[in-house]
């Protein structure tokens, strides 16, 4: 058994997969279909934080996935995946886990569960990476006390299904088996990821998560991956840039100027094929001008008048 820190690096992923390879593709199992008891049985991967559904930010996290099955009962949801139900509802995890899979056909397949409001891509590509460079069966997520978390993992999918298969011939069936009958079995790996592991059993964890999205730190992040699934935007935009051409002018022109002038990139951009290089380009012109334009109040931008100027 090993463990690793979480590598660094952006949180965005290419359109191929974690590692840009079209052949790392991955399948990702959600399952949602717990009765969430210590919630007072309400629609746990429904409640929101930081104004989007649990299950909605856990999709997101996954959303270069060849193929994404939930296993729960459908619903809405920001991104098209696949349903499934373990028969009878309600039968546990490795139930649920066994009817996902028989949706999946990559090697590699992520699990997870639907209430982890901080997971994002750069954990999923975290968890891939050593499983595509040798480790055995799996790679899991530890949390703040050093437990497994074996819903925040990836696996390879034939050691999980040898690992069902077996189990189903021992007791007859799945229904009511703890998950740890199946990952006990298998060689896994650890991580440490205190942040990316919590997740949301009870009212106290929700409140902790939604009081985390609005620190300073996180809020801005938060706000803008929110924007972009309730628009239906899938471009990685560099905030930075904006900020600055929206500080610039507003100081160098007018308060008003800030919002007005972003939205004009953006609808340049849009113009100009949206791409992230689209923004980026639409956000320099306009900085240019906001500058030339400050530069005109300072005394020594003022024109030179002599005859011969």
């Amino acid at each position: 058994m090993t463990e690793h820190q979480p590598p660094d690096g952006p949180s965005g992923d290419p359109p191929d997969g974690p590692s840009g390879d079209p052949g790392s593709a991955y399948d990702a199992v959600v399952l949602a279909g717990g009765a969430a008891r210590r919630l007072g049985g309400v629609d746990k991967p429904g409640v929101r934080v930081g104004g989007r559904a649990l299950l909605d930010r856990v999709l997101r996290a996954c959303a270069d996935a060849r193929t994404t099955v939930v296993v729960a009962d459908p619903r809405p949801t920001a991104r098209p995946v696949v349903w499934a139900r373990e028969e009878p509802p309600g039968g546990g995890p490795l139930a649920a886990l066994a009817a996902g899979l028989r949706h999946t056909t990559a090697d590699q397949v992520v699990v997870l569960s639907a209430d982890l409001p901080f997971l994002g891509h750069r954990t999923v590509r975290g968890l891939l990476t050593p499983l595509r460079h040798g480790a055995a069966d799996g790679v899991l997520l530890t949390d703040s006390d050093g437990r497994d978390q074996p819903l925040v993992a990836a696996y390879r999918t034939g050691a999980l299904r040898r690992g069902l298969a077996a189990l189903t011939g021992r007791h007859g069936e799945l229904t009511g088996l703890p998950l740890r009958r199946l990952t006990g079995s298998l060689d896994l790996t650890r991580i440490s990821d205190p942040v990316a592991s919590f997740d949301c059993d009870t009212w106290d964890d929700i409140a902790t998560a939604r009081a985390r999205i609005r620190e300073h730190g996180h809020v801005l992040d938060e706000w803008i991956s929110a924007v972009k699934d309730e628009l239906g935007i899938d471009l990685d935009v560099d905030t930075g840039v904006l900020l600055d051409l929206a500080r610039d002018a507003a100081h160098g022109v007018a308060r008003p100027a800030a919002p007005l002038t972003t939205f004009l990139v953006g609808y340049a951009a849009a113009r100009a094929g949206g791409d992230r290089e689209a923004v980026a380009e639409a956000a320099r012109k306009a900085a240019a001008l906001a500058l030339r334009w400050a530069d005109e109040e300072t005394p020594d931008a003022t024109p030179d008048t002599r005859p011969d100027a």
